[in-house]
């Protein structure tokens, strides 16, 4: 804190997180659409069997800070905001049809830029524009109307829920959401013989942990100046292309580091597999349905108030109501798309 600001910190906290996402994405193929689409069409469930190591991880790690008091739960934004069901579920089915027509999600799309997908770099741009049309734009009117953002008012996730109620100490409910995720992946025989995706969804829960735990110390140190974050990709993309272009949008963040991190991770990811190649999108077609399913996960994504990262992992991972609620919608809504599109849903 003596030599560089608080927003600097925070950046260098999501940069240096953010690289192991972008790392277990490339390497451990960690991604949120391509495990619907193995586990559903490819009969192959290695992918979303490391969800659950990432998810069981993750809270592990995040409630053993919080038993230790080195990280304040409830300081997070998913526990501040008072949950929305009904922008749960309806922002989540959009944005997982969204991220079925675009073929990826905000974090699939980082990672794929990284790997030199141009289409991809497309892809978050207008994830980024539409997000901030909806938050702070011309839809943010009718986005309030809808979904009025309130302040939380109770307890806003499972354990701590439990803890009020019934005076359940936090790690033990976590304990055991995160062992019964981490026994449902682990009980898959081939997921359990791939040494190297159980290491990435490691490291990929714990880099989690690792964000809410280096901003929450860099707001303890600077008396509250940056939020404690996790890693969500909707409105931290319109915020990093702010910031490229102004250097405004509150300067140096997580948010920032936490986008570049993970292109910088990816990147490094396809050298190491010898898999960066330039791709470009030769199909009008093809490109106009990754467009609209861009814009419509940067509308879901703002309502729903996180990603399938952000509401499926960070949220998820501190036990919010929200996260499973949301990540069920997106799910759903991208099994939705899937269908539709394999269905015939360009005809031509």
């Amino acid at each position: 804190m003596e030599h560089l600001h608080a927003g600097t910190l925070s950046a260098l906290v999501g940069l240096s997180t953010g690289i192991v996402l972008g790392l277990a994405a490339r390497l451990g193929s960690f991604c949120t659409l391509g495990a619907i689409e193995s586990a559903i069409y490819g009969d192959d469930q290695r992918r979303i069997r490391m969800w659950g190591m990432v998810l069981g991880t993750a809270i592990l790690a995040i409630y053993a800070l919080s038993a230790a008091g080195l990280l304040d739960i409830s300081q997070t934004l998913y526990h501040q905001v008072e949950w929305n069901p009904l922008a749960s579920i309806i922002g989540g089915g959009v944005f997982g049809f969204g991220m079925a027509l675009a073929g990826n999600c905000g974090f699939g799309a980082l990672t794929r830029f990284g790997g030199g997908d141009i289409r991809a770099m497309v892809v978050v741009v207008v994830i980024g524009i539409a997000g901030f049309v909806t938050l702070n734009g011309p839809l943010s009117g009718l986005r309030v109307a809808l979904f009025p953002p309130m302040p939380a008012s109770g307890p806003q996730g499972v354990a701590h829920l439990l803890n009020e109620r019934l005076d359940i100490p936090l790690f033990a409910t976590a304990a055991v959401i995160a062992t019964a995720l981490i026994g449902w992946a682990l009980s898959h025989r081939a997921f359990r013989a791939s040494h190297g995706q159980i290491g990435w969804a490691i490291a990929a829960g714990l880099a989690v942990a690792g964000a809410f735990w280096g901003t929450f110390e860099v707001s303890l140190a600077s008396f509250g100046a940056v939020p404690v974050d996790g890693h969500s990709f909707i409105a931290p993309l319109g915020r990093t292309l702010i910031y490229l272009m102004t250097s405004s949008a509150g300067g140096l963040s997580f948010p920032v580091g936490s986008v570049t991190g993970i292109m910088l991770g990816a990147f490094i990811g396809s050298f190491i597999k010898r898999e960066f190649r330039w791709e470009a999108c030769e199909d009008p077609r093809e490109l106009g349905r990754q467009l609209t399913g861009a814009v419509l996960m940067g509308i879901g994504g703002v309502v729903a108030l996180g990603c399938s990262i952000g509401q499926g992992v960070s949220a998820f991972s501190t036990l919010a109501f929200s996260g499973p609620v949301t990540l069920a919608a997106i799910v759903a809504g991208a099994v939705f798309g899937l269908r539709n599109l394999l269905a015939g849903f360009q005809p031509e």
